[in-house]
């Protein structure tokens, strides 16, 4: 009986154990499905980005008359036209890009910092109004508001300057709405309660106690945030007529219209393009530490 129970236990040869005759089961396959469908939608949305890194290389000859994904040997030349495009007009647009994202991202995420904690811990009448309220500015498109946003700075005669760029990005409902549920998860009531027994004010128990502990999900809205007005385009194109003051997609808008007269620019175009990805990809690598930090540490340095 013995023998008979290890042979029955003991795999045929060949095969593969806890499988039927070698091949994979059912559930193993269908796991692959999620990680085919993340490397395919991996290469659709690398695929532009490897084109642009490419065509960067190509000067204006060889970005039409070579294969697509085949670098070229203009990079050095195309970064010299670039800075001497109108006495280094891009690089003012990147500079002027670098202030109303960091400027402005800063600044909301202050706001979005005190408007959550507040509507986080402290409980007063109309509270959940004003977060559905919120709730709405989120889900509605910023194209609706550009307009009305015109009209009242027209109004204030602040249009054409930096600030009609800057003031509207400094209220951010969709950063408000993280902060709130970022404070409420991250900063326990009792951790409150236990300052304004110690007889801090709320203010020093916001800025010493509770603002360490929502730091990762500050530097999250941080970031959303500088992403979001470094890629805008339509408020900048509404906002400002001097060139001068451009941001990098506006002014690299501006450049692709002339290319349709000049199509050396072109080249200018895609080039000014990749640089402009590295300032984004330099602010993930140098913040992406934060996220690793644990929820109550805020608490235990404080």
């Amino acid at each position: 009986m013995s023998s008979l129970a290890v042979s029955q236990a003991e795999p045929v040869a060949g095969s593969t154990p806890g499988t039927a005759q070698g091949r994979p089961p059912l559930r193993r396959r269908i796991a692959l499905i999620p990680t085919v469908t993340l490397l395919l939608g991996a290469v659709y949305c690398l695929l532009p980005v490897a084109w642009v890194v490419i065509a960067a290389t190509k000067s204006g000859s060889e970005l039409f008359s070579t294969f697509t994904f085949l670098p070229g040997t203009g990079f050095a030349d195309n970064l010299q036209d670039l800075s001497a495009y109108r006495d280094g007009v891009y690089w003012s647009w990147m500079g002027n890009s670098a202030l109303y994202a960091g400027l402005g991202a800063l600044l909301s995420t202050c706001v979005s910092a005190c408007s959550g904690y507040a509507l986080a811990i402290y409980r007063f009448r109309g509270r959940e109004t004003i977060f559905n309220v919120l709730l709405a500015g989120v889900l509605m498109p910023p194209v609706i508001l550009a307009i009305p946003q015109y009209l009242l700075l027209a109004k204030a005669d602040l249009t054409d300057s930096h600030l009609s760029v800057l003031l509207p990005q400094i209220l951010s409902p969709y950063g408000v709405y993280l902060a709130r549920i970022y404070a409420a998860a991250a900063v326990p009531a009792d951790v409150v309660e236990a300052g304004r027994m110690d007889g801090a004010s709320e203010w020093r128990i916001f800025t010493r106690v509770a603002l360490p502990m929502m730091i990762p999900g500050m530097v999250t809205v941080f970031l959303f945030q500088f992403v979001a007005i470094w890629n805008n385009f339509l408020l900048p194109y509404i906002m400002l007529s001097d060139d001068e003051k451009f941001p990098i997609t506006l002014g690299l808008f501006t450049l692709l219209e002339q290319g349709a007269n000049a199509p050396a620019l072109y080249t200018l175009v895609i080039t000014g393009a990749f640089l402009a990805v590295f300032p984004l990809v330099a602010l993930f690598l140098v913040i992406q530490r934060f996220w690793s930090l644990d929820l109550l540490s805020g608490a235990v340095k404080s």
